[in-house]
């Protein structure tokens, strides 16, 4: 298979999808792959690695979109990318279907085979091309957030740890997943006081046997949210519904009881976020103020580290990739209902559930329907 990968688009992204290390796998394994020149530029990859790994360097995206069978990416296409689509590609990238109608239309009407790493979905119910992206971005929204605290940013001006004699900030997470768990390791480590809030009893448990005295865990209800938001100087929105609409569960009227310069970031954006008043930002301009709280909403918030991110991120992607490339997306779906959890679009129709039921006119197509 004629295998693809071009330099991301998208506001400061400077992740690639392919790594010269996975070039050379693809290579080893029967396939051609297509590299855009400057591809990897941004996360330290120069095309002289890839061209010793077994690529060929295309000087345009174009040329290297219209000869792939599949194409690897990072982030969504863009609208300058959809022209460029051709029927039956391959797509292989994250897509974010319910935040982005316009996208979803564009992959159905080029009858686009769209698989998007954030709906891959393991049999013990674990999403492997979404951890390592969850992890950074968790361990990031602490970081971002310590910073966009200080004074000149419009924060409160205050330091997560404090220092002897003054008060520690506090941090609420709202979700206990892998961002919030990962948020969660990093504001424990500062020394901030940290709560942190879930609607699963069970991962509740495993948070407090985890971090102990230093959290204080709340089960997910409005109330527990609006208490824990009042007093908090930083809050962490993780909450996660693969592929489908984020909750809304951090409420635009709390604004007005939080603190002056109290900062949310919203980690859930790309999946349209859990702040009634959060909106996409970029790394250009990251943040905003309302009510006199300060929102980081970033969509991809990983690119700003992206040496790290992309190795975490090809390190998963890989495995399934070389299954696809080498049986087919139908076959490789037959064979395996992991596959088939992470195709979004086949032949112009909707093949994941929750992608479809983000939208009222939208239906939902199994993959097995429409493979045979």
């Amino acid at each position: 298979m004629k295998v693809g990968c071009v330099k991301e688009i998208k506001n400061n992204e400077f992740r690639v999808g392919l790594t010269p290390d996975n070039v050379k796998a693809y290579v080893q394994a029967g396939h051609d792959v297509l590299i855009e020149t400057g591809a990897g530029i941004g996360s330290g990859f120069p095309d002289e690695e890839y061209r010793e790994a077994g690529a060929q360097i295309i000087s345009t995206a174009k040329e290297v979109w219209d000869s792939c069978e599949m194409m690897v990416k990072v982030k969504e296409p863009l609208e300058e990318e959809y022209g460029l689509f051709h029927e039956g590609l391959i797509l292989y990238t994250y897509l974010h279907l319910a935040a982005d109608r316009e996208q979803m239309d564009a992959l159905l009407a080029g009858k686009i085979k769209s698989v998007a790493y954030e709906t891959l979905q393991e049999k013990d119910g674990s999403l492997p091309l979404l951890i390592p992206m969850s992890q950074i971005a968790g361990r990031l929204s602490i970081q971002e957030g310590a910073k966009y605290l200080e004074k000149k940013y419009g924060g409160r001006g205050v330091l997560l740890a404090g220092v002897p004699g003054t008060p520690k900030a506090n941090v609420v997470i709202l979700g206990g997943g892998t961002v919030g768990a990962n948020a969660c390791r990093i504001a424990t480590g500062i020394g901030a006081n940290v709560t942190i809030i879930d609607i699963n009893l069970k991962r509740l448990e495993e948070l407090d046997n985890r971090f102990g005295s230093s959290i204080q865990t709340l089960v997910s209800t409005d109330s527990n949210i609006e208490r824990a938001v009042k007093d908090a100087d930083l809050v962490i929105g993780s909450v996660l519904i693969p592929g489908g609409s984020t909750p809304k569960l951090f409420k635009e009227k709390y604004l007005k009881e939080m603190k002056e310069g109290a900062v949310f970031v919203d980690v859930a954006i790309d999946q349209g976020g859990c702040g009634e008043s959060s909106r996409v930002t970029t790394h250009d301009d990251p943040v905003y103020v309302k009510d006199g709280v300060v929102h980081y909403c970033v969509g991809n918030m990983p690119g700003a580290v992206p040496r790290t991110s992309t190795i975490a991120l090809t390190n998963a992607t890989l495995r399934y990739g070389l299954q696809i490339a080498k049986a087919g997306l139908e076959e490789a779906c037959r064979n395996s209902d992991v596959i088939c959890s992470a195709v979004n679009t086949y032949d112009g129709k909707i093949t994941c559930k929750n992608v479809a039921d983000s939208f009222e006119d939208c239906t939902y197509t199994d993959i097995r329907e429409l493979i045979g």
